[in-house]
């Protein structure tokens, strides 16, 4: 967490939120911690690095970046690899790096489980081999998209690691 503080200074506060969650007695890497809980998102990005991943959530009803719940595993890279097969079918994937985003986000209230916070811990997964996905359970649909063209017309999570992922690739 402090070596993301430092290469996004801007970001403080959410670092700070997440170092909170972390000194809670409350285990965050258990979903049961209905106040918060850590997830997993996976930046998941063609072989070119041009497109990202994305899943039209079935229970959200957006298009989001794949991921899912740490279920008590505390390493995040692995969470992040296991949500990335598991949503897309696709093998021959990598994780890259560090921590690429960091992200505290609101859950509605769903049927039994209250409104709660994900704080998703988010990591550059790259497609190695083949591209073609598979739809699961938790999608309406997949698609490719172009990395660039999101920089300024998505949501602001989104937006966010598009511009970051541009940064980068133009360094």
């Amino acid at each position: 967490m402090a070596a993301y503080g430092r290469r996004w200074p801007a970001e403080t506060e959410v670092v700070g939120q997440f170092l909170a969650l972390l000194d809670d007695p409350a285990d965050p890497f258990l979903r049961e911690r209905l106040e918060g809980h850590l997830t997993g998102g996976v930046w998941l990005v063609s072989g070119d690095g041009r497109r990202v991943l994305l899943t039209h959530h079935r229970k959200l009803d957006r298009w989001l970046q794949l991921g899912g719940h740490a279920d008590g595993d505390t390493d995040m890279a692995r969470v992040t690899l296991k949500e990335a097969e598991e949503e897309s079918g696709l093998s021959d994937l990598s994780v890259e790096g560090d921590i690429f985003d960091l992200d505290r986000h609101w859950i509605p209230e769903r049927k039994e489980v209250p409104g709660h916070w994900h704080y998703d811990v988010r990591y550059v997964v790259r497609a190695n081999g083949g591209e073609d996905y598979v739809v699961s359970e938790e999608s309406l649909d997949l698609a490719w998209r172009e990395i660039a063209s999101l920089a300024d017309d998505a949501d602001a999570s989104i937006r966010r690691m598009a511009r970051k992922w541009l940064a980068r690739n133009e360094a």
